[in-house]
């Protein structure tokens, strides 16, 4: 277990790349711990966690890493065990581990859409229920969940039939997360991008899918995951201690009609 004083603990899970990396870089600092999560499924993603994490630790936080398949039975207790042995508390939760699947309703299959919700609203659940001791006895606690447009924007040219479904799902959890936990001071929030510029991926290099993506978006360009890790450092911080239960949009205005 670290005896370094930190003022707060944070889990981010899915930060070797996008969203997660790019929150993990922000938020790193002197007197913040950071338990970094990916699945390692290939040794080019656990080098990818290694040099976010390496970031991390110049910019002087604290940083752990730690690898799972959340969809995996106990992986998600498994991470939260290892966070509190190696920190000894847990004060901020970020659920960002995920990935969008284009697909139709009629051509989803049983297995795609057990295999969706166990990666994301399951295993959120259950991230959750084992992080919540500590988080009930933090002065700093947070959740954010990552849900998407899809959940919001139905189109029959785009279709995310599974992926629609199961961030609808993680956005319920969340705000039942936030009534609950709310008489202890944590706040819970969903943020909800829209499309985000990938650093790795079939589509990470494909220009013509990130031309679309802005003409589709009324503000005319894609987010970089730099502008949603702005919003959840935001939400963990202390200014934003008033806001709970909420699902915050940042698609620069995808979702306007």
């Amino acid at each position: 277990m670290s005896t370094a004083p930190h003022d707060r603990v944070v889990l981010i899970t899915g930060a070797g790349s996008g969203i997660g990396a790019a929150l993990a870089r922000r938020i790193a600092a002197p007197r913040t711990a950071l338990m970094l999560h990916a699945r390692g499924a290939d040794e080019a993603s656990r080098a990818r966690l290694a040099q976010v994490a390496t970031d991390c630790t110049a910019n002087g936080a604290d940083c752990a890493t730690v690898f799972g398949d959340l969809a995996q039975r106990g992986a998600t207790d498994q991470v939260i065990e290892q966070t509190l042995a190696r920190f000894g508390t847990l004060d901020q939760l970020v659920a960002n581990a995920g990935h969008a699947q284009r697909q139709a309703l009629e051509t989803l299959d049983a297995d795609t859409f057990s295999e969706a919700f166990a990666a994301m609203p399951a295993a959120f659940a259950a991230l959750v229920k084992a992080a919540t001791p500590s988080l009930k006895t933090s002065q700093r606690g947070r959740v954010i969940a990552l849900s998407s447009f899809v959940a919001h924007r139905y189109r029959a040219d785009t279709p995310f039939a599974a992926t629609a479904a199961v961030k609808a799902a993680v956005e319920s959890l969340a705000r039942t997360a936030a009534a609950e936990l709310a008489p202890h001071g944590v706040a819970v929030n969903c943020v909800a991008p829209g499309y985000t510029r990938k650093d790795r991926g079939p589509s990470a290099d494909n220009a013509s899918v990130w031309t679309r993506a802005a003409e589709a978006t009324p503000l005319g360009h894609v987010a970089e995951p730099a502008d949603i890790a702005a919003l959840i450092a935001f939400l963990l911080s202390d200014e934003a201690r008033h806001i709970t239960g909420q699902v915050i949009h940042i698609d620069g205005g995808l979702t306007l009609g």
